[in-house]
């Protein structure tokens, strides 16, 4: 079954999946295994049963993790036996009408507009790569990419004249995603101080003069929200859900932000209208007379 998962895995890759993801399919996959071997039976695809699928469930709920850490887990050894069942390698999949726990729904951590100004502002005013984290940062927060996203980026992919970045998202599905008049000028500023790179060279170089990676992606933000005096910890998806959030807060379409997001299902847009409907409850309790009326005429 390992050699089995590893060409799984390479399926995964091609399809531009993240390394993040990789690395939590790798190490799920890696433990049902050795769950299997645990069990006497070894890690053959025929050791890959509803009983023992049913069996490592069970055990992982006896660790008592997280709810969506849980689901995560399970996704990664559905996906496999999905992709299994594709090649012809299992006969029937050991998921169907497996009862499973549904997901745990938490609402987005997002930044409120004045702290997203504040971190990009921040972003200038490091010596040393200032211009760089400046147009990595407005560029976060003004197209809403993820990390893996914006780390893949070319010079060629920002249309400066249209106001877009062409973005290969999950999946290998490509989109254009807009690009603020700010987002633009920090980018223009950095690439004038790279002598203007060729449009198949990475959009975003680390300390070394290669690709930055998602990894590096994040550590700017992080130290970003160092310089910035930051109570919380920023990460480039909370970026992300800022700028989902703050297009809702003005009107913007669900849909439209869906297509900027590069959601498949509009489900997963919708959780932050949650958040913009707390908004707007705040705004009403404060502002309408009969909000906190507890009775009478």
């Amino acid at each position: 079954m390992e050699q089995l998962a590893e060409k799984f895995l390479l399926h995964l890759r091609g399809r531009n999946f993240s390394p993040h993801t990789l690395r939590a399919y790798a190490a799920d996959l890696r433990d049902f295994a050795a769950f299997l071997k645990s069990r006497g039976g070894g890690a053959a695809v025929s050791a890959f049963t509803r009983k023992n699928v049913r069996a490592w469930t069970g055990l992982l709920q006896s660790r008592n993790p997280g709810r969506n850490t849980l689901l995560r887990k399970v996704s990664s050894l559905r996906s496999f036996a999905n992709w299994l069942e594709e090649q012809e390698l299992l006969d029937g999949n050991p998921f169907a009408l497996l009862p499973l726990p549904r997901k745990e729904q938490t609402l987005p951590r997002f930044l409120s507009e004045k702290e997203a100004v504040s971190l990009a502002r921040a972003a200038r005013e490091d010596e040393k790569s200032g211009l760089r984290d400046s147009a990595l940062l407005e560029l976060l927060y003004s197209s809403g990419l993820r990390r893996a996203e914006i780390a893949g980026l070319n010079a060629g992919d920002v249309d400066f004249v249209g106001g877009f970045v062409r973005v290969m998202g999950k999946g290998s599905k490509e989109r254009l995603a807009p690009a603020g008049n700010m987002a633009l000028s920090a980018l223009r500023d950095y690439l004038d101080s790279r002598k203007t790179p060729g449009a198949g060279e990475p959009l975003f170089l680390n300390r070394l003069g290669r690709r930055i990676t998602g990894h590096g992606v994040a550590l700017v933000v992080k130290k970003t929200a160092v310089r910035a005096h930051s109570a919380r910890k920023a990460t480039p998806h909370m970026l992300r859900h800022s700028f989902a959030t703050h297009l809702l807060d003005h009107g913007c379409d669900l849909r439209a932000v869906q297509e900027m997001l590069g959601h498949k299902n509009l489900a997963t847009t919708q959780i932050y209208t949650h958040v913009t409907l707390e908004k707007l409850k705040k705004v009403y309790d404060g502002a309408h007379p009969r909000s906190h009326h507890k009775g009478g005429l």
